[in-house]
């Protein structure tokens, strides 16, 4: 197998000394997200938008963790309490836990994703009691908004996280029903039949309910230590440790190495991020159901050698 080729024309910015990381087999990028209708411009405009998926797309949080601002009364439409179905509609004051948002000023920023190579030892939250490393910190600062990762990864497992600063598209990316496919590198310790691997892949069942891989593929190694690329459709927590594990089998490395059809670049090294591209953006909003926001492009006329203009 070999390293999938990292975009030309992507940026890396180096925040701190990068950590080694073995290379990843190519892998395929294949689009596994359900799109959905976009929405009636209309019907937004004459009954509004639900109070947390406007917050949401204006970058404060995702969706989920609005949805428990509002339960708990920390958001204020018109000077009362918001409820869960209030809609905004252009003119209405929104505050949150007494201070006034400004939603027309951010639901205006254009989207932004970024790619970051989480290493292990960082943890995804903002603060830290035992005062461990954040990714947070690792991120250029906003003007506007925050930045909301898509997913998590926990302490021990390295690889690539998405970040953005619309909560909506964090929330559609995350939601179960969409079954986005992510993929690992993951080295294992001990020895490995195939009757596990084909259990790995028919199914078993966890504490938390059935699971299984959709692929296992061989990716090398030596002795007791051999390297796997496994994909599967959902998130729960520690899932691919644990399907491993209950075959008796120790994870001893866990990379993620895909999200839906985004690859992490060789390129990218640990605790550095890269931004996706505006056609790459748009693809993402494209396919959970949101409008693009790139312009389109004008084509460009030219002559070829039989004298006719052509459109390119």
């Amino acid at each position: 197998m070999t390293k999938p080729k990292p975009p030309d024309n992507q940026k890396t910015i180096r925040t701190k000394r990068p950590s080694q990381r073995p290379a990843p087999s190519k892998v395929n990028t294949v689009e596994t997200m359900n799109p959905l209708p976009l929405e009636d411009g209309k019907a937004r405009e004459t009954e509004g938008e639900r109070i947390q998926k406007v917050l949401a797309h204006a970058g404060l949080a995702s969706r989920r963790e609005i949805e428990t601002w509002i339960e708990s009364g920390e958001v204020l439409l018109n000077g009362n309490p918001a409820k869960l179905g209030d809609r905004w509609k252009e003119g209405d004051q929104l505050m949150l836990r007494g201070r006034p948002v400004n939603v027309e000023k951010r639901v205006n920023q254009a989207t932004r994703v970024l790619l970051y190579h989480k290493p292990t030892g960082e943890i995804v939250t903002r603060r830290d009691p035992e005062g461990r490393p954040t990714i947070f910190v690792q991120l250029p600062r906003l003007e506007i908004g925050r930045w909301i990762n898509i997913g998590r990864l926990d302490i021990n497992t390295q690889g690539l996280l998405l970040v953005t600063n619309n909560g909506e598209l964090a929330n559609r990316l995350m939601h179960p029903s969409r079954q986005i496919e992510r993929e690992y590198a993951v080295r294992v310790l001990g020895q490995v039949s195939e009757d596990m691997l084909e259990r790995l892949k028919q199914g078993v069942e966890l504490e938390d309910g059935p699971a299984h891989f959709n692929a296992i593929v061989e990716a090398g190694g030596e002795g007791s230590n051999h390297w796997y690329h496994v994909t599967l459709s959902e998130g729960r927590n520690r899932i691919v440790r644990r399907l491993w594990e209950s075959q008796n089998i120790a994870v001893s490395r866990l990379i993620r190495i895909r999200f839906g059809n985004i690859v992490l670049p060789p390129h990218i090294k640990a605790r550095t991020y890269t931004e996706l591209l505006p056609e790459q953006r748009d693809s993402l909003l494209v396919s959970v159901g949101l409008a693009p926001e790139a312009p389109p492009r004008k084509p460009v006329r030219t002559r070829s050698g039989d004298g006719r203009w052509r459109d390119k």
